[in-house]
């Protein structure tokens, strides 16, 4: 899985070292397009969860620079995650609707919300855990 073809398909939490590499090398503007395109958030979505800001992430894509290895760790969280979720829910679009509603048992906030850090993200995959294992809160 290098970086630079890698895929959300081809994306395996259990291929650790792989990540770790790809986390060291970072993702260029093209993976991080074709990562996060299938999903419905826009670059202010994704600037606010990636901690960087727009500007960044367009002169990412003119300069065809790679993202930092604390933005790619985190976004390659993030997609873990999301293939947690359409894993959980079934489909993407039950996970995205999801994601966008309120959850009380998270605070009442929606987990979408949570995103922008890695105590937010585990809380959300300690939640989509719970709710594949049946145990609802």
């Amino acid at each position: 899985m290098k970086a630079d073809n890698l895929t959300f398909k081809s994306l395996d939490n259990n291929d650790i070292f792989k990540l770790i590499n790809t986390t060291r090398k970072g993702v260029d503007y093209d993976t991080f397009s074709r990562l996060t395109g299938n999903f419905p958030l826009n670059s202010t979505d994704w600037s606010r969860i990636l901690n960087v800001s727009e500007r960044t992430i367009q002169r990412y894509k003119r300069e065809k620079k790679r993202f930092d290895s604390i933005h790619t760790e985190r976004l390659l969280l993030i997609m873990l995650l999301f293939k947690k979720g359409i894993e959980v829910f079934e489909s993407t679009s039950n996970f995205i609707s999801w994601i966008n509603t309120r959850n009380i048992s998270l605070g009442g906030i929606e987990p979408i919300s949570l995103l922008d850090n890695s105590f937010g993200i585990n809380m959300v995959k300690n939640e989509l855990l719970k709710i594949e294992h049946g145990i609802l809160s």
